[in-house]
C-alpha cells in the first residue's frame, strides 16, 4: 500500500509536513513566501519541491497530492486584530487556497487532494458575527457540492459536522497544551474528506491511535495551575501577558505568546545564589554565570567555550 502524499500552502516552517512525516505521509511541495521559513524547510524537508507564492501557483499544473494542508494568514479574523476577515488582504488568502484545490480537483477528475486540512484562530468562528466562518464551510463543501448553501447561526460551536453525497466536513477547537507543548494555544482544525463521510472519525476519534501524545504528555492535560496553586507546585513560573493590565500566573506553560501588551514589561531579580526573586524592577541587574546555581536549580551557564 502506497504512502499517502501531502502538499503544504503557507507552509511556514513546514508544521505540517513534520506532523505528516510523524504519521507515514510523505510532503512532497510547499507553497511559503519568506525566506527563513524557507530556509528551514529546504535543510530539514531536501526533497520537498517550493512553489513560492501562493497566488502564482496552478494547481492543474503541480504535482497532485493525497492531503492539501493550509493555515491561511490569521491577522484579519483575530481578536487581536482589526477583524477585517475573510476580505482582508491577508485572511482573504484563502480563496487562493480553495482556488488550488479546485483546479487539482479538476486537472484529476476529482481524485485528488482526497483530503483538505485548514488551521486558524479560534476568533475566526466570531469573525464578521459568524459569516466569515459560514465562508469557509460553504466554500469548502463547495469543492465538492458547487450548489450546497451553509445556512448562518447565531454562534458557531467549537466542534461541528456536516456531511453530504459522498463528501464531509468537520472542524474543532484544539488546544496546544493537551498535546505536550508547554503553551496555551487554541487553534481551530477543519478536516474535509472528499471521498466519504469520515471527516468526524478523522478528527474526533484520533484517541489510542499511534500517533496519540505519549503518557506523559496525557497527564499534563489539566489546566495550568492558578496563582493560588504555586506554593504547592514547583518547576517554572510563567508571568502571562493577557494583552491588558492582568497578569495570570501559570506553571510549566505559557500563554500564547502575542506581540503587544499594554503595560511595561515585568523584570524580576534571580538572585544570583539561590532561587529567590523579587520584583518588579524597571531595570534587570547584570547577567551574572552564578543565576540559578543555588537551591538545588541548574545553572543560568551550562557551558564555557573559548
Amino acid at each position: 500500500m502506497s504512502k499517502l502524499t501531502l502538499g503544504s500552502l503557507f507552509d511556514g516552517s513546514g508544521g505540517f509536513p513534520l506532523a505528516g512525516l510523524l504519521s507515514g505521509i510523505v510532503p512532497i511541495w510547499a507553497s511559503e513566501v519568506e525566506c527563513y521559513p524557507i530556509r528551514v524547510t529546504t535543510r530539514n524537508l531536501p526533497w520537498m519541491k517550493h512553489y513560492g507564492n501562493i497566488c502564482e501557483m496552478d494547481g492543474g499544473k503541480v504535482e497532485p497530492v493525497d492531503i492539501i494542508t493550509f493555515g491561511s494568514p490569521c491577522q484579519d479574523m483575530s481578536i487581536a486584530g482589526k477583524r477585517e476577515g475573510l476580505s482582508g488582504s491577508r485572511s482573504g488568502l484563502f480563496h487562493e487556497a480553495v482556488r488550488i484545490i479546485r483546479e487539482m480537483r479538476r486537472a484529476t477528475n476529482g481524485e485528488y487532494p482526497k483530503y483538505i486540512v485548514w488551521e486558524n484562530v479560534p476568533g475566526a468562528l466570531s469573525s464578521n458575527g459568524g459569516e466569515d466562518f459560514r465562508c469557509v464551510l460553504e466554500s469548502i463543501c463547495g469543492i465538492a457540492d458547487e450548489t450546497v448553501s451553509v445556512p448562518s447561526v447565531k454562534k458557531w460551536l467549537n466542534a461541528g459536522e456536516i456531511v453530504g453525497d459522498g463528501y464531509s466536513v468537520a472542524w474543532r477547537v484544539l488546544n496546544a497544551e493537551h498535546f505536550g507543548v508547554p503553551q496555551r494555544r487554541k487553534r481551530i482544525y477543519l478536516v474535509a474528506d472528499f471521498t466519504d463521510g469520515c471527516a468526524g472519525k478523522i478528527l474526533f476519534e484520533s484517541e489510542g491511535m499511534p500517533w496519540d501524545p505519549p503518557q506523559s504528555f496525557s497527564e499534563r492535560q489539566g489546566s495550568a495551575g492558578g496563582a493560588g496553586e504555586g506554593s504547592e507546585k514547583t518547576g517554572t513560573v510563567c508571568l502571562n501577558d493577557q494583552g491588558g493590565e492582568r497578569m495570570d500566573v501559570t506553571h510549566e506553560r505559557t500563554a500564547t505568546l502575542r506581540a503587544e501588551s499594554h503595560h511595561p514589561p515585568l523584570v524580576f531579580e534571580n538572585h544570583s545564589q539561590d532561587c529567590r526573586f523579587r520584583g518588579p524592577l524597571d531595570v534587570a541587574q547584570t547577567v551574572l554565570s552564578t543565576y540559578g546555581t543555588g537551591g538545588n536549580n541548574q545553572p543560568f551557564v551550562v557551558e564555557d567555550k573559548p
